[in-house]
């Protein structure tokens, strides 16, 4: 699929995110590694995205995960370090849902993981869901992939 096909997925996603959170009265936040604030953009240019849209942390470099959002040291391509994530910037922002992306974009592997390799959490501070993915396609094709697959996770954790 074409980052340009991708794009629009994501934007079809996001809105349907903000007619739920909406409804609900829920907000949102996002803790980035490998998509680099693709995923906050989607949901900042969503409906309404001001009254439910908390904020996003871009935690690309493993320090910035360890101090900023409390993740344990260590590797972090892991579910277990997307859990984290997603649990600090529920922490952080005081959001009601937190939604996390760690993985490998590629050309080259990383951690031991191949690129495509992708780890997506969503936590609302005490229920969690974290799902592994392998993506293809270039760096571009995977971070816009990720996000894709971030939000299908999140629309799914919000309730109709």
């Amino acid at each position: 699929m074409s980052v340009a096909d991708l794009t629009e997925e994501g934007e079809q996603l996001a809105t349907a995110i903000a007619t739920r959170v909406l409804k609900s009265g829920q907000t949102v936040a996002v803790a980035e590694s490998l998509t680099s604030g693709n995923l906050a953009s989607h949901l900042g240019a969503a409906p309404d995205a001001s009254k439910w849209f908390a904020g996003g942390v871009v935690a690309y470099a493993a320090e910035v995960k360890f101090q900023v959002l409390d993740v344990e040291p260590g590797p972090v391509v892991t579910a277990k370090c997307a859990g984290e994530m997603a649990r600090g910037v529920v922490r952080l922002l005081g959001s009601d849902l937190g939604v996390s992306i760690t993985g490998v974009g590629g050309p080259d592997p990383e951690e031991g993981h191949p690129a495509g390799t992708v780890f997506i959490a969503v936590s609302t501070g005490h229920d969690e869901t974290v799902t592994e993915h392998h993506l293809d396609g270039d760096p571009a094709q995977v971070v816009s992939a990720a996000a894709v697959e971030a939000l299908k996770l999140l629309l799914a954790a919000l309730k109709p």
